[in-house]
């Protein structure tokens, strides 16, 4: 179905492909993994039509025969009509339009006098029933689950004829219960002949979906084996060329609390940032997992907890304290440090220099101040430290930190919060998009932070770190949180119940998050 030779792509002195061999026959699911900054992205840009590349060529079959054409560069335009469709991580998809409208949006001539619906609902519906993909597509976007609006962004590219299908990341909002649907959606997919091509760092999910799994480092193709030959330690290690530690949390006792939130609502007019009658609290020495799909209020806990947004009705205190004055700097100096969901937006400033952003939550600070001016030596020696302590990858200091892959970002925002010893760290997503090797660097360093007393606010769509991390969690749903649970008192599946609206037995529940006693 594709064949992609010797693919060579540069950015200045930078090789982002180099001399890559990727074959993708009918019906098979092909797993490409590899480290942020590998060169996944860039060569299924190349395939897509977004790069050209600057040696090598793409090659497809022709929908009838063997025969494999080469590709014209630089057009999607041209990858769409060789029956090539991709799914991104972060859905393109209009809110406001039924699920049928963005299906058919762009395949119709633009002065056609009226739409022809009926042809459209009729390929759809074939398209569902043999397929699985079952959405209801009379309804606005905005008002179908995570999961369904995935089955719409499938069934675009399928309406369009795709033959291959490229899929970036498709589990990374999902529940347990809706990645096992999608998996199944996908075999069902491929024994029809459709060929795919999955992106993603999860090795438990590849190993149980893909039939062959490519994997690349630095650039170059590394290695490739069917997935009955492979197994997790043994990817780890082609990915990141060493063996990979697991992270093991250690049993301990919990200390004072840290901070406590006592009946909490904030109405800000959506889901998102909104929470509902929410009692939580922190302790000293104890990691707290937040579980739950994306968009159901965790941007709202983040706010608060940060001191960005302040609560409509409840209290919130810190170390006993009632808190008054909701500013992000005061919480930062009372000890609250966050890694944010979105490093790239909120986590650093692409312009501005590794030291400048490791340092940029203190220049108030006397320690990078000389007679009322910044102090750049002290600002680039402790910038130094940071990145030879936390192997942070850049030219130096003073290079920007645009040019950062987004593992190194994410170390840089750990040298940045942890080196300041907080008494909470409020850790969002903090593995979101990462390889395994910087996952476990990640996870490591919470625990370290963990050990040494902090109390840790985990919140994560990654149930396997939640569950490998934490010593409580609890369940966001729709704004509203669930009693915390102990971390060996659940499983997946009953996390992606909860996640998806269904309770688990109060029973098992610990009364802290009800505001009852600890």
């Amino acid at each position: 179905m594709l064949k992609l030779a010797a693919i060579t792509k540069r950015f200045g002195p930078l090789i982002a492909n180099d001399a890559i061999d990727l074959d993708v026959h009918r019906g098979e699911i092909v797993a490409l993994l590899g480290e942020n900054g590998a060169g996944k992205t860039t060569l299924m840009n190349i395939l897509f039509g977004h790069y050209v590349a600057d040696e090598g060529a793409v090659m497809v079959a022709g929908a009838d025969d063997n025969i494999l054409a080469t590709l014209e560069p630089g057009a999607p335009q041209a990858a769409l009509d060789a029956g090539i469709g991709m799914v991104h991580q972060h859905f393109t998809l209009a809110e406001n339009l039924t699920g049928l409208d963005n299906i058919v949006l762009g395949t119709e001539p633009i002065f056609r006098l009226r739409r022809d619906r009926t042809k459209a609902r009729a390929k759809l519906d074939h398209l569902m029933s043999g397929s699985g993909l079952n959405v209801d597509l009379n309804q606005p976007v905005h008002k179908l689950t995570v999961g369904e609006k995935q089955r719409v962004e499938i069934l675009k590219a399928l309406y369009r004829d795709a033959r291959l299908l490229v899929l970036d990341e498709p589990t990374a909002v999902l529940t347990p219960q809706e990645a096992d649907s999608l998996f199944a959606i996908l075999r069902k997919l491929a024994a029809t002949g459709l060929a795919v091509i999955i992106i993603a760092h999860k090795l438990a999910e590849v190993l149980a979906v893909s039939h062959r799994i490519a994997i690349l480092r630095g650039g170059k193709k590394v290695g490739e084996m069917t997935t009955d030959q492979a197994d997790r330690r043994s990817i780890a290690e082609l990915m990141v060329g060493r063996d990979v530690p697991i992270s093991k949390r250690r049993e301990r006792t919990p200390g004072a609390e840290v901070i406590s939130l006592h009946n909490i609502t904030i109405d800000r007019g959506d889901a998102r940032r909104s929470l509902h009658n929410v009692s939580l609290l922190a302790r000293e020495g104890e990691i707290l997992g937040i579980a739950g799909v994306s968009g159901n209020g965790q941007a709202a806990l983040a706010q608060l907890i940060a001191g960005l947004d302040r609560p409509d009705s409840g209290t919130v205190e810190i170390f006993g304290e009632p808190v008054t004055k909701f500013d992000a700097h005061q919480f930062a100096q009372n000890g609250i440090a966050r890694i944010p969901e979105d490093r790239h937006h909120d986590g650093m400033i692409g312009s501005m220099t590794v030291a400048e952003n490791i340092a940029i939550e203190d220049v108030r600070s006397r320690d990078y101040q000389k007679f009322g001016f910044l102090d750049f030596d002290a600002i680039r020696k402790r910038a130094e430290h940071a990145i030879a302590d936390y192997d942070v990858r850049c030219p130096g200091p003073d290079a920007p930190a645009r040019l950062l892959s987004g593992g190194n970002i994410q170390k840089l925002i750990l040298a940045r919060v942890l080196e300041k010893s907080p008494k909470l760290i409020l850790a969002n997503q903090p593995s979101r998009g990462l390889d395994v090797g910087a996952q476990s660097e990640v996870h490591r360093r919470l625990l370290e932070a963990r050990e040494g007393g902090a109390a840790v606010i985990l919140i994560s769509e990654d149930l396997d770190e939640l569950l490998t991390l934490s010593d409580q969690i609890a369940v966001i749903h729709a704004g509203h949180v669930s009693p915390v649970i102990a971390a060996g008192d659940i499983d997946r599946s009953e996390l992606g119940l909860m996640m998806a609206g269904q309770k688990k037995n109060e029973h098992n529940a610990d009364t802290r998050a009800a505001g009852g006693p600890a």
